[in-house]
């Protein structure tokens, strides 16, 4: 099918172009004498979200809030479901640190707020969006994040788990910035808008081809698709035992995907909550509160049962969820 085929073209555009965008910024923010721990919390964590970014940007342009709307809760529950559950398959996930302990609740915090702003219309006897203001909202809430890492960084808790492991991650080059580097983040933006506008076009003919909604395609091919990069990432750091970062990868990426991605589209245009949303929403929802036990009560370690148990989650959501239209 030659929708599908232009999906996997845009989505390995998107990717790739991500990759080259954070290298070229690692290396830019390196050679200019930043500090190689903050590249790896800030550039390189947050630039696996870039695809579902650029989609998302695209698609608000474009009026097809319904696949944005899609893609990011649609890769926060592949997030959890997914690329948690087969990282912790692959070797128990125990949290050893401080750093993503403070930043569970904060994550199921940020879960929380973007469930209710969504459904704050019906409340009213209004459909169910997000709004121009709440994504003011969602953003601010990003500041206080922000404000959170910032003091992590300036406390440098050399002990902590997660910045050991990626502090074994980043390299620190010689100085003296070239124009490789601009090469690599001119290149990387330009495959990440070209990925994205063939995802979109490619979606939305995808979903009149198959008769359902564009969300349900922005959930389940195009989410799962920019969901790659994390998973790359948290079954790499769970394989070589840095549970902390595997664990971090996702947590940080669906906080950027829900106080970033999903308000920066509801400022260019309002996105409202296709048919099925809200249970979207709520599995959402579920599987973040569903984590914060794990993690923060008992032996705080995430073990291959469970691991199971939530790929097989996500494969009864994504079966009722697509049969249900």
């Amino acid at each position: 099918m030659l929708a599908f085929a232009g999906i996997v073209l845009g989505l390995v555009l998107l990717i790739g172009g991500g990759a080259l965008l954070v290298r070229g910024a690692s290396e830019l923010a390196t050679t200019l004498g930043i500090s190689p721990m903050i590249v790896g919390l800030t550039i390189v964590g947050f630039g696996t979200s870039a695809p579902e970014l650029v989609v998302n940007i695209i698609g608000a342009l474009e009026g097809e809030t319904g696949l944005a709307f899609g893609n990011v809760v649609g890769s926060n529950i592949s997030n959890l479901g997914l690329v948690l559950g087969a990282a912790a398959l692959m070797t128990p996930i125990a949290l050893q640190g401080d750093a993503v302990r403070r930043e569970l609740p904060l994550f199921l915090l940020a879960t929380t707020m973007m469930a209710v702003m969504a459904l704050d219309g019906p409340l009213e006897g209004e459909p169910a969006r997000i709004g121009r203001s709440d994504s003011i909202l969602l953003m601010l809430m990003f500041c206080i994040f922000l404000y959170f890492v910032a003091l992590d960084l300036k406390g440098m808790r050399e002990g902590d788990k997660l910045f050991a492991d990626i502090g074994g991650h980043t390299q620190v080059l010689a100085p003296g910035a070239s124009r490789w580097q601009w090469l690599l983040i001119i290149g990387g933006c330009g495959l990440l808008f070209l990925g994205g506008e063939i995802t979109i076009r490619n979606g939305i003919a995808l979903s009149e081809r198959l008769g359902v909604a564009p969300a349900i395609v922005g959930l389940f091919v195009v989410a799962v698709g920019t969901s790659m990069p994390e998973l790359v990432t948290s079954v790499i750091a769970a394989i070589k035992d840095e549970s902390d970062l595997a664990l971090g990868n996702v947590i940080g990426s669906n906080i950027f995907n829900s106080l970033i991605v999903l308000p920066v589209s509801g400022l260019i245009a309002p996105i409202r909550v296709p048919a099925g949303g809200v249970g979207d929403l709520v599995v959402s929802w579920l599987l973040a509160a569903a984590i914060l036990p794990v993690f923060l009560l008992g032996s705080a370690r995430l073990g291959r049962p469970a691991g199971a148990l939530f790929i097989v989650a996500y494969a009864c959501y994504a079966i009722a969820r697509i049969s249900g239209g």
